[in-house]
């Protein structure tokens, strides 16, 4: 986080920055400071940072990356180790805590920069003040001496947790001071208990931020072209936007159907049931449960019957006539009794064919021999005159 700044001020504009009104009580390696609008670990940078005998302030030239004093002489300096030094963490670490008391210093740019990952890709925004005021960051510095003797100044730049607007780009973001009170509090106090009230995210609406040019992410690339806002394209370029659309669209299409579907099935309860695309069932004539139990004929009301209608079956159609007349439907009376005349010449028909079918039916004789019914015998057939033989006189002889 934090690892490219844009730092073009002149030399005399950086006190005025963070918050110092009267000259410095000294400059110390200023002839090393290039502006850049493209500056990385490892630059050279102005800082503000107290004198010696804590009673004016000092600006001095520094290079982006803290090596601690107790690094090895004859070690190389990686100034991309520790360009950043999380806040929440400066009292535990040996690197940082003994830095605390008397090693504070403020760093001032002009914006920062930080990357957007989109998939494989990494999109660079520019974040600085809508009115061009300097950042003004929290830093600690310290020193180490080569082997060569040389004494080299470095200093590394604070972060905190990523402000509520500026989640979506990053976790992390710098200690942004924002006035004069912060900037005093942090570069002169001495108490460790004001740390959690200064080393805080920058809530402020100010601060703003839009997309520049991949390019920049070269070293090499430097220049106004780096801090020019570009236009995104959006098409085919942002897979998780497109993703979260088409989603979108899905659920406005499926709330469509299941709208026109319950507007559908409003009309269909409306409509009469040969219209609702059911089939229509064959009606079939079923006897009621209370005419069954009304009209069931049992073996007692079998016996008050004539014999004619002892053997005959009560068939669905004469207890609905049946019901009918005793409702008083003249039209019904007047067919019912009709058809009950005519009903009882054909009882009285099927009962007479039943009796001669009788008669005629095969009988055996003792040996189980079929004999021939009188009426289809060939041979010996009896005159006219006599008698025909009855059931009667067949059972009494066997």
């Amino acid at each position: 986080m934090c690892g490219r700044a844009r730092c073009t001020l002149r030399a005399d504009d950086v006190p005025r920055a963070c918050h110092r009104t009267s000259s410095p009580a000294r400059t110390l390696n200023m002839d090393r400071y290039r502006p850049s609008y493209n500056v990385a670990p490892g630059w050279n940078l102005p800082v503000v940072r107290r004198d010696d005998d804590g009673e004016g302030f000092v600006l001095h030239c520094m290079k982006w990356g803290l090596i601690p004093s107790f690094t090895k002489k004859n070690e190389k300096p990686d100034f991309y180790k520790m360009f950043n030094a999380r806040s929440e963490s400066v009292t535990e670490k040996a690197s940082f805590r003994r830095l605390l008391p008397k090693s504070r210093c403020l760093a001032a740019v002009e914006g920062f920069y930080e990357w957007k990952k989109d998939g494989s890709k990494k999109q660079p925004y520019y974040v600085h003040f809508k009115d061009g005021r300097p950042l003004v960051f929290a830093a600690l510095y310290d020193t180490w001496q080569s082997s060569e003797g040389e004494i080299l100044y470095t200093f590394t730049i604070l972060t905190t947790s990523s402000s509520a607007a500026l989640q979506w780009l990053h976790d992390r973001m710098p200690v942004i001071l924002g006035d004069k009170e912060s900037s005093d509090a942090w570069l002169n106090g001495s108490s460790s208990s004001k740390y959690d009230t200064i080393l805080k995210p920058y809530e402020e609406s100010d601060l703003v931020w839009y997309p520049v040019t991949p390019a920049m992410g070269k070293l090499s690339f430097d220049g106004p072209e780096c801090i020019k806002e570009i236009p995104l394209k959006t098409e085919g370029k942002n897979p998780i936007s497109n993703f979260f659309l088409k989603k979108e669209i899905k659920k406005e299409q499926e709330s469509k159907m299941e709208e026109k579907s319950s507007f559908d099935e409003s009309v269909k309860t409306n409509l009469p049931k040969r219209m609702k695309g059911e089939p229509i069932k064959e009606i079939k004539e079923e006897p009621v449960s209370g005419l069954e139990e009304k009209y069931s004929f049992d073996t007692t009301a079998q016996t008050n019957l004539p014999k004619s209608m002892k053997d005959e079956s009560v068939t669905a159609d004469d207890i609905r006539t049946q019901s009918s007349v005793e409702k008083g439907d003249p039209d019904t009376k007047s067919i019912a009794s009709v058809l009950s005349d005519e009903d009882t010449k054909k009882r009285l028909q099927k009962r007479d064919y039943k009796e001669f079918l009788a008669d005629s039916k095969p009988v055996t004789d003792g040996n189980n021999k079929l004999e021939t019914s009188p009426l289809k015998r060939k041979g010996n057939v009896k005159d006219a005159g006599e008698k025909q033989p009855t059931l009667f006189s067949y059972f009494s002889k066997k």
